[in-house]
């Protein structure tokens, strides 16, 4: 397994300065998770910060083994305002991620797609006074950060009887600054469109790509990552869904070097590492 960047007191440490000289930073915790620091308020993305899903199916024949370490417990991250769920699956709604996080931090807002507050009620249990719903093309203010709905699609832009995505990813904007994170997603037609607007200092967009032999939901891959990052307009692209479990992960490799072929701004992390924005 391979070690994280840094981990436990040394992550906590490295959150501490930032916050003690207001400086705007961003930190991957592993799979699909990034933690937003910004002097307005702090921002966390769809984090999955357990082994759940490991021992789930630790005796199946898709066993979903740990490529890196888990870089801290969720019950240690305090001073969060805003956190997501784009979508069921549990690396981005995992229970024993979330209560954690919801208990360590009462005044924290979570915010799921409208669709799917059943189901997050049922999985959570008892969180409601915690929730804010969204969908594509809304607009919620919680605080100091604005969040809009972008759709996103996995396999499929799938709707509720409603109307309304299952899946999504967001913008945020706060302190004068504007980050897009995917959720998980392939590209469809109206993906560009909905994020362009908001050209985001920062895009945190999936590699793991699309291969039906996982037997699960697929993602853009490294070249076509880079791509959305570039028709977007972002700042800088950062990736992510990779090195966290082994049947489902990718080189970033393929995405660094059509981000240097088209030039696209980009940052490849490690798993608790962290990035001045």
């Amino acid at each position: 397994m391979q070690s994280a960047y840094q981990k436990n007191d040394a992550l906590l440490e490295d959150i501490a300065r930032a916050r003690a000289e207001a400086r705007s930073r961003v930190w991957w915790l592993g799979q699909s998770g990034f933690l937003v620091y910004t002097p307005a308020a702090t921002i966390l993305f769809d984090p999955y910060l357990s082994d759940s899903l490991t021992r789930k199916y630790e005796d199946t024949d898709k066993p979903h083994t740990r490529v890196t370490e888990l870089v801290i417990s969720p019950e240690l991250l305090t001073d969060i305002d805003v956190i997501t769920s784009s979508h069921n699956h549990t690396d981005h709604l995992d229970a024993e991620t979330l209560l954690a996080l919801l208990e360590a931090n009462p005044q924290a807002r979570l915010v799921i797609p409208r669709a799917n507050r059943t189901f997050v009620l049922d999985r959570l249990g008892d969180v409601d006074d915690a929730l804010e719903v969204i969908d594509a093309g809304e607009s919620i203010q919680l605080g100091e950060v604005a969040l809009d709905g972008i759709p996103a699609a996995h396999n499929a832009v799938d709707r509720d009887n409603n109307g309304c995505c299952r899946f999504l990813g967001f913008v945020a904007r706060t302190n004068g600054q504007t980050f897009y994170h995917s959720g998980d997603t392939l590209m469809h037609d109206e993906l560009v469109p909905a994020i362009l607007p908001f050209e985001p200092d920062v895009a945190f967009v999936p590699i793991n790509g699309n291969k039906p032999e996982r037997r699960v939901a697929g993602n853009l891959d490294g070249r076509e990552a880079a791509e959305l990052a570039k028709a977007t307009r972002a700042g800088i692209a950062i990736p992510h869904h990779f090195d966290m479990f082994a049947f489902n992960t990718a080189s970033p490799e393929l995405f660094a070097s059509e981000c240097e072929r088209i030039e696209q701004p980009f940052r490849v992390m490690q798993n608790g590492e962290g990035y001045d924005l």
